[in-house]
């Protein structure tokens, strides 16, 4: 059965839509959504080895298509066909490119096509019984195959994106303390000129201070 429904630009990670009915039976439905939005933030950083993909995720599978720089995910059991869960994302994106397919570079803010959220409940529905003659017969198309489609582990597939990051923010941290030495550097190298010619400095102040007064007097 499917569980959950996202829909994001690839490009940036922004979230287009979502079945808000989605999750209302999903148990700890927030944690999953919450590892999809990091899913498309991996995504967007160009962290993607195929344009589909299955990936485990407890007793669940993800399953995402990637077209146009859209993403199209959604959570199924485990034991939901996986040729079902694919035909019902490909459903999804030929709608989707064909009501919103102008708009999607141009969207600003998050969940911009929600509205399309009566097409995916109502597709959804099309998808919950496999054993209908219509999923039955999806089943049995040959012409659409599923076996070469990948599957993955999701702290695999996250830990990339985790790993990255704590890179990033390592290097960026070296760069930040890089210049903070420098400019600790370049202050200790200021004072150490100061103490080695300030003596100098003074005693050559104090002579010509001398001869100004000499020849005041005389």
């Amino acid at each position: 059965m499917v569980k959950l429904t996202m829909i994001a630009r690839v490009t940036d990670g922004l979230p287009l839509s979502e079945g808000l009915d989605d999750g209302r039976d999903l148990k700890d439905a927030d944690f999953y959504k919450q590892q999809a939005k990091q899913l498309f933030k991996n995504l967007s950083k160009g962290q993607h080895e195929a344009s589909r993909m299955s990936i485990e995720t407890g007793p669940f599978l993800f399953h995402y298509i990637i077209e146009g720089r859209v993403c199209y995910l959604t959570l199924c059991d485990h034991s939901y066909p996986k040729k079902l869960a694919f035909q019902y994302l490909e459903d999804l994106k030929n709608e989707f490119e064909r009501v919103n397919g102008s708009q999607i570079e141009t969207a600003a803010r998050p969940y911009a096509f929600i509205k399309f959220d009566a097409f995916i409940q109502k597709t959804k529905k099309l998808y919950l019984d496999t054993r209908t003659q219509r999923n039955l017969a999806k089943l049995n198309d040959e012409l659409y195959e599923v076996h070469q489609i990948m599957t993955r582990n999701v702290q695999e597939v996250l830990g990339v994106g985790e790993k990255l990051d704590q890179v990033s923010e390592m290097s960026s941290r070296l760069t930040s303390d890089t210049r903070i030495y420098a400019d600790k550097a370049k202050d200790l190298n200021r004072q150490a000129l100061i103490r080695k010619y300030a003596p100098v400095a003074i005693v050559i102040g104090i002579v010509l201070m001398l001869f100004w007064v000499k020849n005041k007097i005389w």
